[in-house]
């Protein structure tokens, strides 16, 4: 794969995976079990965790058959590592906002997407600082019979997230009071809007897209592109941010992101701090 051509986006329409390419016999099994595939997913796996929000759709479709992996499943990996190759320089930018210290979070679903058991994928990123701080794609646990329910489970379960994010930057912890979308909404600690799909960033969650819808989502929550970074340090970070900071860290686990400050009296006027 070194030697392999970039490509625009981490899976193409055309890989319509399940269950029904996987092996049938025995010789092909046996062919496949030489292939890394569990090591290779695990590996995209924790880069997704981290700060590679754009590969968890293709990630999170391509671990569904590491226990009988099938020759196309392996093609779409490949295909994931040659973005992941021409992608190398994106990273997480944190920052100021127009919305200050508000939590921002866009819901998405694909109905009955999964060819196999015909579930709907859950996708979801919720935005602070300027940047993204959590997100999912995941199957629904139930197939849904009709869009309305299963926007409403995609609902009920990105509703959780945002009273996680809220409590840990007031310092109060989950309330365990907000069971019910309901209850979240009229007690005003959320608010529910709707948007068209393409203005969704986290459409690119649940379903392969072309190259240009790809490209607009990754611009919609500010997953850019950082070339000849320098490393800056500056230690006069208002003490509060820093603890919030540490905090999101254990959350997300690690991930590298620009922080930009007007100034330091330390090191002089700077724009970015990196870590």
């Amino acid at each position: 794969m070194e030697n392999s051509k970039p490509i625009s986006i981490p899976l193409a329409r055309h890989f319509r995976l399940s269950m029904t390419q996987c092996p049938q016999f025995e010789v092909e099994r046996n062919e496949m079990d030489f292939v890394p595939y569990v090591n290779a997913i695990g590996s995209l796996m924790y880069a997704m965790v981290c700060s590679r929000l754009d590969i968890a759709h293709s990630v999170s479709v391509l671990s569904r058959f590491m226990a009988n992996l099938g020759r196309e499943h392996w093609n779409g990996f490949k295909w994931l590592l040659r973005y992941v190759r021409g992608s190398l320089g994106v990273g997480l930018k944190f920052g100021s906002s127009k919305e200050g210290v508000g939590i921002i979070g866009y819901v998405d679903l694909d109905y009955a997407g999964d060819l196999d058991k015909r579930r709907s994928t859950t996708g979801y990123i919720f935005i602070l600082f300027g940047g993204p701080v959590s997100s999912k794609s995941q199957l629904q646990s139930i197939a849904a019979l009709s869009t309305t329910e299963a926007e409403y489970i995609v609902a009920t379960e990105a509703m959780k997230e945002p009273l996680w994010l809220q409590g840990l930057v007031k310092e109060l912890g989950v309330d365990v009071r907000y069971h019910f979308i309901r209850e979240t909404i009229s007690s005003g600690a959320a608010k529910l809007e709707k948007i068209s799909t393409p203005d969704n960033p986290a459409n690119m969650a649940t379903k392969v897209l072309l190259v240009s819808k790809f490209k607009y989502c990754m611009d919609l929550y500010r997953q850019e592109v950082t070339k000849n970074q320098k490393n800056v340090t500056c230690m006069m970070i208002d003490s509060s941010f820093e603890w919030m900071m540490m905090k999101l860290r254990k959350k997300v686990l690690t991930f590298r992101g620009i922080i930009n400050f007007p100034s330091c009296d330390k090191v002089g006027p700077i724009n970015e701090v990196y870590f």
